[in-house]
């Protein structure tokens, strides 16, 4: 197979991506890929391809092979960034960008998506800042204070409101695991299918990454190895989401109980 083909493969997935069948256009530029495994082109594009499809993470996982490909390459800084704001990776996106303005220091395309990700970075800020203080007012959402409640069905009703607001804390968080343990597992299988597209036999040198360091591994120890991991993030996702679950049903069952006692008081 030659620099033709794999070209030939490109100008099929740029034919897909246009009429937006990025599944298509992912199965072409891949096939560039296995070609011409050197083409930060081919890289960028499947990223674009990944980016068309939401799945951000993959995304953000080609853009820095093609950056790794060719660091002089500026599309790639602007696919990664993209793809990094996107989950709201806002300061490693933004120091993404600079790191292609080192390079490229009049880029008009990475100015404008930093002016744009700092914009979007303080609105979430804001909106989470919001959010924060919603909370602590969703413990009364809907009902209405009553001045005349007695001291100590007020002291019941504030205690309830606490572990609401304790409550809507912990879901949250849940909500904030389950999107880490699926980001994850997403990542280590999209590894998986790299790893299964090696012809069987091959001896190239591989690496596991074990904290901060790298130790050299075989190819049938990497693939038990992510297989494990990714049947231990199905596992965690599984059991976070019967606790989110549990948590929405402690939720409104808290909620209920606050209405039903402010409403038992003012009729009194």
């Amino acid at each position: 197979m030659s620099d033709h083909d794999a070209e030939a493969k490109k100008e099929l997935g740029n034919k897909a991506f246009a009429a937006k069948d990025y599944d298509e256009a992912i199965k072409h530029y891949t096939s560039a890929i296995a070609i011409d495994s050197k083409n930060c082109v081919y890289y960028s594009n499947r990223s674009a391809c990944y980016g068309g499809k939401k799945d951000w993470a993959a995304a953000a996982r080609d853009a820095k092979e093609c950056i790794k490909v060719n660091p002089a390459f500026i599309k790639g800084y602007y696919r990664l960034a993209n793809a990094q704001s996107e989950q709201n990776e806002f300061d490693a996106a933004l120091a993404t960008i600079k790191q292609g303005l080192a390079i490229e220091p009049d880029n008009p395309q990475l100015q404008k998506q930093m002016k744009q990700i700092k914009a979007k970075r303080s609105s979430t800020k804001r909106a989470e800042s919001a959010a924060a203080s919603n909370a602590n007012a969703s413990a009364v959402r809907g009902i209405p204070y009553r001045a005349n409640l007695d001291s100590s069905i007020s002291k019941e009703v504030n205690d309830l409101q606490e572990q609401l607001i304790s409550t809507t804390k912990e879901y949250r968080a849940v909500k904030a695991n389950i999107m880490r343990a699926q980001k994850e597992k997403r990542s280590n299988e999209l590894t998986k299918v790299e790893l299964e597209k090696l012809p069987p036999g091959t001896d190239a040198k591989m690496y596991r990454g074990i904290g901060k360091m790298f130790m050299l591994t075989s190819r049938s120890d990497i693939m038990s190895h992510l297989d494990e991991s990714i049947e231990k993030e199905s596992k965690t996702e599984t059991d976070l989401n019967s606790k989110l679950e549990y948590l929405e049903r402690r939720i409104k069952s808290q909620q209920q109980n606050i209405q039903e006692l402010t409403k038992s008081a003012s009729s009194e």
